[in-house]
């Protein structure tokens, strides 16, 4: 078809027969308002072009016109003759992200400092954008900005920012904000009270009652989201058929419930009524077992909405899994997120014609999956900034490396994210930000503390890394604000960063270049504590150079970020130098080919978006609607047609979502998971069975049972086949794709790259001539050879000696890392290599953690992880230990060195030890500690010792679970282990060590181990992780040398040696500049009248102290006889709390210390005395008269509450939390476990759903923590009825005698327990008994408070600003797996 000769004549042509033809009329309003549209109209195989110069030409169709759909033309041969009256054109919902049809795609990334804007222009060309997140001065919102420059540059015509913009030329805005993460961190969300149910109004405020940080006495926990609670009288249990209980009721899960009271909207009504009036207007509504019949939220929720609510969170909604607690959480986070998100959403609306009406505008969710801006919601939200990361290198990297796994390292300011994709996103489906759990799925992104922000400290001869970062303001020193060095002053002083390559945004004016003067300044006065600490120190070397010093900064944080790396690839059996590592962040490619030398890895791959990943992700990024449902099914022939059914009808849901936003079925894809987990485990796991097609044994969905099989295998290293697994919960996630898909080919090289400029970068023995390249420049194929930088205008990437880098055919950077150069390093100390070797030491504890954790078979060591591993020097002295269990601090030391004088030369390879038994620094009978010597060629001794000690639920004894409240022998507390060889010339002692675990049962009224199966996997799992920590260690010998590596171990002692001497030398110098002695002395008693006394006489010019406990009560008839190990670990966590910061917890804390403790005392009773109580007990006592003799805060509750419930068929144990003790400066912290354990406690709808009891009450004791300028914490309430006949044991203290007051204030109130009998009478049990109880009985528990710390008649303090929020939020599988073992 010829082209016609007038276009001025076709255009009115086609306008007149506009006024007549709707969607025509649209047509020509895009091509007269979009200069770049382009738009053909095809016919018979040619076409014609409309291009926004006005001009026509004849175009040949193009092979790749985007989708289309049909529209209908009225007259359409009168205007061009021969054209069809059908036509195909673009269709625009849902939007493709890239289909080049004249409209722009965005997909931006508005992080807390800076907002990343990458788009798609008509015609495919791609533009990037960095902006500030927050410039007030300039612009209001930084997303708006964005798009609002690039529509002006792009289309040349001026867009004034106080006007909203024109849509037309926008097809598509994809958004992952921080919004929810920084309200959530500064707890800036909406108002929010909490609806719970009756007896439940302080559940979220004690959690799990596990604290945050161990060794912070002031026990800082993030405060809840809500500010009013209301109780609601309704209560669903689960049925159990007793005599009299109402009509059952069958749950969503398939469960059976009695509803024993319905909900009371009436008196609901005037409470909502008067929150209104008080200005709340949203609400968080959490029922008992509200995931299976969530008929009573529904009607509060209905009523709530009534009455004029403008935003309510049902956790039956928000996410319906079992456990009250997080799905509590969530709620709340739900509702104190969600209106603020609505919020920037309508704001940002607000910034273009007709409010965005006409353009797709998708979210980023924690999970991966993009959702519509109308049903972005809170608890959704708060990863997704980093989750575009996550998404931009599964698509980039893990396709161009060919499959091989990639470990995504996303380095930034303040923090940086670790991931790993290997064909699929890893998702949790609980965790942690900002102190709030979230019980909905999200990506496994893991945030540590270490970015170009992180601060740089020199502390007691250690190189220090964060966690404090200088933030976005003032920020680093370089940035001219007045900031503190930092790791992006260390890189500057180096050479790896060019102050050239960066815009002049900085110093007070922001006009300014980054300063290498104020890095360099900042960075010597550091440097001048290093050289004074070398010259003056206890082991004096020569100074360092200031470029030895910021390079060691470089390595230390280089370290600290390959721990979570290793953590997370171990964790699922995975070894991390088979990975990619996949670097994107403004602060990566400084880092990358250091960390992947340092994990094995032989690759990095750089994007050529790498500066603006999360927004490229965005981009690529599909939509995502997800169905759940709980479920009680067990995973069995007989119910795989209901699962079938289950799965079918969440798809169907997931379908419909994702077509009603566009997508045609061809474009939707589902998958289907089941949250599977072995009867009697907690450990469930999702798995989808895509790799894994149905069977004649399996559901039609596919094979989910060799799925869970295989998968656990991989994790845990052995699975279970007897067992009957168990489904919790059905999930199906629903895929519309519609992501970019990148089609530039990077141009081919036409000849060697060409270098911009020649720099000096600091290396490993000096400066380098280092050539800088353009990334811009660069093109396919071309190689460089480190050292050199590649700079953008995003990134600066440095190419370290030793590795080549190379331009890929999609234009990325990929590092191919050489070896490492072996080091001379030398056995004297530098304090370099000591932190280092520190994080190389823990990283060994931790490691052989990990490895336990997943070969054992028990409950307490694979979930509830009550074990350590320790690393020991040749003298049997504590290297390293992990997790850090306050009980455990110190005491596995005891025992090594016990078989070390014990043995003797009677110690071979080949051989493993076994014992617990107190005298030989053993706790209590159930922590079997395993032992393994080390040996080396050409030593006759052993070289080093690993160890670990587990918690065995059962080793015999009088009672089971080997913790008898009455114990008056050790006999009676289980099998006795002295010295035992485990193994003997490799060869495991399986019949020995079964015979002595059966043993007890030969003493009357004792039984043996009731569990051996357990026992013996347990113990083959210890052998296992100690010859993991062999081989590490072996490892690190093989790169360093013995000698070197023994040294290292010393000198980490001696390190943690000087911390704790200028401990006492600050306490001491304190008391005497106030004319007090140096000798301070406490006393206090157990419930039995046993004093417990201590003097502690500081030496000040040591910086030493003796601890004397003379005078302390002897050994008493009973089992709160504490071994002498047990002090040791009091003690060592005591000194760590006062040193008040991170140091290595090793035998060095004790080297300063001489503890004298008579023999024959309670604190060192005879080898034949019971212990189990002084374990949990008396060990509380002893930290309490440590801390109150150095005045440090008033006693804490002093009690573990150890509650012990069985029958024949069921048999549960808890410990309660109570009230802190306050201190100077702090209130305590109510509803919280202190100092030696931090154990959680079961959630409330596990405990009813697997035991034959009802949690009545679980609140606060209001009133119980003691008096004083600072008050102590309040203790707990908790009421347990029972369901069935029981044994009920209680194990507790502060029943007589009250938890101190410190300065004046007052003591907390002791703890009572109470039995109320059926037929009402109350029996008062006193603090140590085993009691029958029966159905319709009641046990109400009060833990004490915590003393309160100054006088209560002094003004209250003056109220200071909130506390600022951390830099950074920890998060992560990592994170949660060191907090739950942090909380044993």
């Amino acid at each position: 078809m010829s082209p016609l000769s007038s276009y001025e004549g076709l255009r009115r042509e086609i306008q007149r027969l506009a006024q007549e033809n709707e969607e025509l009329r649209r047509l020509v309003q895009l091509i007269q308002e979009n200069q770049e549209l382009k738009l053909v109209l095809q016919t018979r195989g040619r076409g014609l072009g409309f291009c926004g110069s006005g001009l026509l030409a004849e175009v040949a169709t193009s092979p790749r016109l985007p989708r289309r759909r049909t529209i209908k033309f009225k007259d359409a041969e009168r205007v061009l003759p021969g054209l069809p009256a059908e036509e195909s054109v673009l269709d625009s919902s849902p939007v493709t992200m890239g289909s080049p049809e004249g409209r722009f795609h965005f997909a931006i990334d508005r992080g807390g400092t800076f907002t990343d804007v990458f788009a798609q222009c008509p015609g495919g060309q791609v533009r990037v954008l960095k902006l500030l997140s927050e410039d007030p001065a300039n612009y209001a919102d930084a997303p708006t900005e964005g798009i609002r420059r690039i529509l002006e540059q792009e289309g040349g015509v001026l867009l004034p920012r106080d006007q909203p913009l024109d849509t037309s030329r926008i097809a598509s805005i994809r958004m992952g904000t921080t919004v929810a993460t920084n309200a959530l961190l500064e707890r800036r969300g909406e108002r929010v009270a909490l609806l719970v149910t009756r007896g439940f109004r302080d559940l979220l405020h004690v959690g799990t009652q596990a604290r945050e940080d161990l060794f912070d006495l002031a026990v800082p926990m993030p405060e809840v989201l809500y500010e009013e609670v209301l109780e609601v009288d309704e209560r669903v249990v689960l049925y159990r058929g007793e005599p009299g209980a109402g009509t059952p009721v069958k749950g969503r899960t398939g469960d059976l419930l009695e509803v024993q009271q319905p909900v009371d909207l009436g008196a609901l009504r005037g409470k909502l009524e008067g929150l209104l009036s008080r200005g709340v207007r949203s609400l968080a509504v959490v029922l008992m077992h509200s995931y299976t019949w969530a008929q009573h939220e529904q009607q509060v929720g209905a009523l709530a909405r009534e009455l004029g609510f403008t935003h309510v969170s049902l956790s039956s909604d928000t996410m319906p899994m079992v456990r009250i607690v997080p799905r509590g959480h969530t709620a709340c986070a739900d509702a104190y997120l969600t209106p603020t998100i609505q919020r920037y959403v309508q704001g940002f609306r607000r910034g273009f014609q007709g409010q965005l009406k006409d353009v797709q505008v998708l979210f980023m969710r924690s999970d991966g999956g993009l959702a519509p801006m109308e049903s972005f919601s809170g608890s959704r939200a708060v990863l997704s900034g980093p989750a575009g990361g996550v998404v931009g290198y599964s698509a980039t990297t893990y396709r161009v490396e060919g499959g091989q796994p990639v470990i995504g390292f996303d380095m930034g300011g303040t923090s940086t994210d670790v991931s790993r994709y290997a064909g699929e996103f890893e998702h949790v489906f609980e965790a942690s930000t900002a102190g709030v759990t979230l019980q909905a799925p999200q990506l496994d992104i893991n945030t540590v503390a270490a970015g170009g922000g992180s601060r740089l400290f020199f502390r007691s001869g250690l190189f220090v890394v964060g966690p404090e970062s200088a933030g976005a303001h003032p920020g680093p020193a370089c940035y001219r604000k007045g900031g503190p060095v930092t790791v992006t002053d260390a890189n500057l002083v180096l050479g790896r960063l060019l102050p050239a390559s960066f815009p002049c945004i900085f110093g007070p004016g922001e006009d300014q270049p980054l300063s290498s003067e104020a890095s360099r300044k900042a960075l010597e006065a550091v440097a001048a504590e290093v050289n004074s600490f070398l010259t003056n120190g206890p082991c004096p070397a020569s100074p360092l150079s200031l470029e030895e010093v910021a390079m060691g900064f470089v390595r230390v944080a280089n370290e600290a970020m390959c721990r979570p790396i290793r953590a997370l690839t171990q964790a699922r059996g995975h070894d991390p130098s088979a990975h990619v590592l996949a670097c994107f962040g403004g602060a990566g490619g400084q880092h990358a080919c250091a960390i992947a030398r340092a994990l094995g890895m032989d690759t990095v791959h750089i994007h050529r978006h790498s500066g603006l990943l999360s927004a490229l992700g965005l981009a690529l990024a599909d939509v995502v609607h997800e169905a759940q449902e709980p479920c009680s099914l067990p995973y069995a022939p007989e119910t795989f047609v209901q699962l079938d059914q289950r799965l079918s009808r969440l798809e169907e849901q997931c379908v419909d979502a994702l077509r009603a936003q566009g997508f045609p079925r061809s474009q939707i894809s589902t998958e289907g998971f089941l949250h599977l987990r072995y009867q009697g485990t907690d450990c469930a796991l999702m798995v989808s069975a895509h790799q894994h097609p149905a069977t004649a044994r399996s559901p039609r969905a596919g094979d989910f049972g060799a799925a869970f099989v295989e998968r656990y295998m991989r994790e845990f290293g052995f699975v279970i086949p007897e067992r009957p697994v168990v489904v919790d919960d059905v999930r199906v996630r629903g895929t519309g794709r519609s992501g970019l898909r990148l089609e530039d080919v990077p141009r081919a090289q036409t000849g060697p790259p060409r270098i911009d400029k020649v720099t000096q970068c600091y290396f490993e023995g000096g400066y380098q001539e280092t050539p800088v390249y353009l990334l811009g420049e660069l093109a396919y194929g071309h190689k460089l050879q480190g050292p050199c930088l590649i700079i953008d205008s995003n990134s600066t990437i440095l190419v370290e000696p030793g590795c080549q880098a190379e331009v890929t055919d999609t234009g990325d950077i990929r590092i191919s890392v050489g070896a490492e150069v072996p080091s001379l390093v030398g056995a004297q100390l530098d304090p370099i290599h000591l932190s280092i070797f520190s994080h190389r030491f823990m990283s060994i504890a931790e490691q052989m953690g990990r490895i336990l954790q997943r070969t054992a078979i028990s409950t307490n060591i694979k979930e509830r992880l009550d074990f350590s591993c320790a690393l020991f020097g040749p003298d049997g002295g504590l290297v390293s230990n992990a997790p850090h269990i306050p009980v455990h601090l110190g005491a596995m030391q005891e025992t090594v060195q016990f078989q070390i004088q014990h043995l003797g030369a009677d110690l071979h390879p080949g051989d493993v030890l076994l014992s617990n038994h107190p005298s030989a620094g053993g706790s209590h009978l159930p922590d079997l500690t395993v032992i393994t010597p080390v040996f080396w060629p050409g030593q006759t001794r052993p070289v080093f010792y690993v160890a670990s000690r587990g918690h065995h639920a059962d080793i015999g004894g009088i009672t089971p679970g080997s913790m008898p409240p009455h114990s008056t022998t050790l006999q009676q507390e289980g099998a006795v282990f002295l010295s035992f060889k485990l193994v003997q010339g490799g060869v495991f002692q399986e019949e020995a060590v079964t015979e002595a675990l059966q043993a007890p049962g030969k003493i009357p009224g004792c039984s043996g181990t009731r569990n051996l199966h357990d026992n013996l996997s347990d113990l083959r799992a210890q052998v296992a992780a100690n010859q993991k920590g062999i081989q590490l260690v072996g490892e690190l010998i093989g790169q360093y040398g013995l000698d070197v590596v023994q040294a290292y171990m010393g000198h980490i002692q001696a390190n943690a040696e000087l911390a704790v001497r200028d401990m006492l030398r600050a306490f001491g110098t304190s008391r005497q500049a106030r004319g007090l002695p140096l000798e301070v002395s406490a006393e206090d008693h157990m419930d039995d009248g046993s004093p417990i006394r201590l003097r502690v006489q500081i030496n000040l010019s040591q910086g030493s102290a003796v601890f004397d406990f003379s005078g302390t009560g002897p050994e008493v008839f009973g089992n709160l006889n504490a071994p002498r190990a047990i002090t040791l670990s009091a003690l060592i966590y005591c000194l760590r709390c006062l040193v008040g910061r991170d140091i290595p917890l090793n035998q060095g804390c004790l080297a300063p210390v001489r503890v004298v403790i008579p023999r024959g005392c309670i604190l060192d009773p005879s080898p034949e005395a019971a212990v189990v109580g002084g374990n949990v007990l008396t060990s509380q006592r002893v930290v309490d008269v440590i801390l109150g003799a150095f005045g440090a805060c008033a006693a804490s509750q002093g009690c573990m509450n150890n509650v012990t419930l069985g029958n024949a068929h069921m048999g549960y144990y808890e410990t309660v939390a109570g009230g802190a003790g306050a201190g100077p400066g702090w209130h305590g912290r109510s509803g919280v476990h202190s100092h030696m354990t931090n154990t959680r406690i079961t959630d409330p709808e596990i405990l009813e759903s697997r035991y034959p009891v009802i949690l009545r009450r679980f609140e606060l004791r209001q009133g119980s923590g003691g008096r004083g300028r600072f008050r102590g914490g309040d203790g707990v309430v908790r009421e347990l009825l029972f369901r069935e006949e029981a044994l009920l044991s209680v194990l507790t203290e502060r029943r007589a005698f009250r938890p101190y007051g410190l300065h004046g204030g007052e003591p907390g109130a002791r703890g009572l327990n109470l039995l109320i009998r059926k037929d009402g009478r109350t029996v008062n049990l006193g603090g140590k008994t085993s009691v029958p109880v029966f159905p319709g009985d009641v046990f109400c528990l009060h833990t004490p408070g915590g003393g309160g710390y100054g006088d209560p008649e002094d003004p209250a303090p003056p109220p200071g600003s909130p506390p600022q929020p951390p830099a950074f939020s920890e998060r992560g599988s990592v994170y949660e797996y060191r907090r739950a073992q942090e909380a044993v």
